[in-house]
């Protein structure tokens, strides 16, 4: 069987070299040279990382991955046990072939693992990009037989080898739609076709430290053309709590909804305001990080359109703290922290307006490293001293003192970690962190809990809620009301 499979390759190998290719002389071997050492696939990843959205870049990621796992896997394993030689160029044109030869074995093909590892991770995530990326891909595993440096044989395998590759790496992480549909539960929310009855707020500065503002009005009527929309963050415009308010109240009468688009903190101050005058909120995504509109499962404005027209609701947790029993509170969507992460927003917008969020992030982050000291705080009656102390509203995914995700918005417990003081306690963090070792530190500590004392603080003290920063009081507690906003959003079928 062996050798039939042999011949079979070898009499494929010459029909391919033997036959004529209009147009490919011109474009197959500079295509292959363009997929040397994933090159090709890499620079699709950054031009979608750089300029798609979130969903694009989590393609590119998946696809990077895939790309990774099948590389190592080509040469690091198959090459080694399998050795064959390459084939002989004797029937290839000369115009075909390479200028630069590969010396490596022949069997498995690199190029069409990396091209179909790339090409199935991203399809994982949108298979209408996989499919745009496929033809290339096909063009890519061919060329490597038209040029006369693998055989067919090879270039199945590899591409066999790129799929299973892109298949562990879904395998370790779950794509958004393999994800169990959320244990958020359902809630009555008005259907507004058009968007009629929605009255929306948008702040024009979120997601736009540098650079001229954007104006999202078009951008909202062309999915919603009902919506009454009211501009705020810019010159001469309605302040913004008291246009949220407005809306609110008009949206009461109606018997429709408030809408927001703008970051954390802009939603933030709309759900505290339509949970006061109890109406449903539609979030928007439109500003930097947006981590509650992801991790509500809302990626774009499209996407909540289409959940205010068929009025699909979910009820969400809402975190507050408070400095005393009966005194006003302040609510939170995403997270509290005290410590070095206050410092580290107040630096990254100090400098974000004028170097932009990245770098300004980068630079926060050297400064605090640098020069921040450990706060001493009582922690639930027990004096404590912290680098920081994180308290996120619902469980986060992920380990350490910086979680990235959600699954569930109405679990109805604050997820509180903490990263302990004393000597070298960065140093012995970050070893812990490189190791894999983080959730066993004794720096690190975790608790899943429903109500929180905090005490002690120093006049000065800082905390941050959401991307804002605030003077901290001495005493705080903080805690939870329990599917408390009724917040739009498309249900799992």
């Amino acid at each position: 069987m062996r050798t039939v499979l042999s011949t079979l390759d070898r009499k494929t190998f010459n029909g391919v070299a033997t036959r004529h290719w209009p147009g490919a002389d011109r474009v197959l071997p500079k295509l292959s040279r363009a997929a040397d050492h994933g090159l090709l696939w890499l620079g699709s990843a950054a031009a979608a990382a750089s300029f798609g959205g979130r969903p694009a870049r989590r393609a590119a990621l998946r696809g990077v991955a895939s790309l990774a796992v099948a590389s190592l896997t080509v040469n690091t394993l198959a090459k080694r046990s399998v050795r064959r030689e390459r084939p002989l160029l004797d029937a290839v044109p000369v115009i075909r072939q390479l200028t630069k030869q590969p010396f490596t074995t022949s069997f498995p093909s690199g190029h069409a693992a990396s091209a179909v590892a790339f090409t199935t991770g991203v399809a994982f995530e949108n298979k209408w990009w996989g499919l745009a990326l496929a033809p290339v891909t096909a063009a890519v595993a061919f060329s490597r037989v038209y040029t006369g440096v693998h055989y067919p044989g090879d270039v199945l395998a590899g591409a066999a080898l790129g799929a299973g590759a892109a298949f562990a790496v879904r395998g370790l992480a779950p794509t958004r739609s393999q994800m169990a549909p959320p244990a958020r539960p359902r809630a009555d929310a008005p259907a507004l076709p058009g968007g009629d009855g929605l009255f929306v707020v948008t702040n024009q500065g979120s997601g736009q430290r540098t650079g001229a503002h954007s104006d999202q009005t078009d951008v909202i009527h062309g999915v919603l053309p009902e919506a009454e929309v009211t501009e705020c963050g810019h010159q001469g415009a309605v302040p913004l709590d008291k246009a949220l308010e407005a809306a609110a109240e008009r949206a009461a009468e109606r018997g429709g909804a408030l809408g927001v688009l703008g970051g954390d903190g802009t939603i933030n101050a709309a759900a505290a305001v339509a949970e006061r005058h109890g109406v449903p909120l539609a979030v928007l995504p439109g500003g930097t990080h947006n981590h509650f509109a992801y991790d509500l499962g809302v990626e774009t404005i499209a996407e909540a359109a289409r959940a205010v027209e068929t009025g699909e609701a979910v009820a969400v947790d809402l975190a507050r703290f408070r400095p005393g029993v009966g005194e006003e509170s302040t609510q939170f969507l995403n997270t509290f922290s005290i410590g070095a992460y206050p410092e580290l927003v107040r630096i990254r917008e100090e400098w974000a307006g004028k170097i932009g969020a990245w770098p300004a992030g980068v630079l926060a982050a050297w400064r605090v490293l640098r020069s921040a000291e450990p706060v001493s705080v009582e922690v639930n009656g027990r004096r404590r001293e912290l680098w920081t102390l994180f308290v996120g509203n619902c469980a986060y995914r992920g380990l350490g003192s910086a979680p990235v995700r959600r699954h569930d918005l109405a679990d109805g417990v604050l997820d509180v970690r903490m990263v302990h003081g004393g000597r070298l306690a960065r140093t012995r963090l970050l070893t812990a962190a490189v190791t894999g070792a983080l959730r066993h530190s004794p720096v690190l500590s975790e608790a899943r809990l429903r109500t929180l004392r905090i005490g002690g603080l120093a006049p000065g003290t800082d905390l941050a809620y959401d991307g804002e920063i605030a003077p901290a009081a001495r005493e705080l507690t903080i805690d939870k009301a329990n599917e408390a906003l009724i917040v739009y959003r498309l249900l799992p079928e």
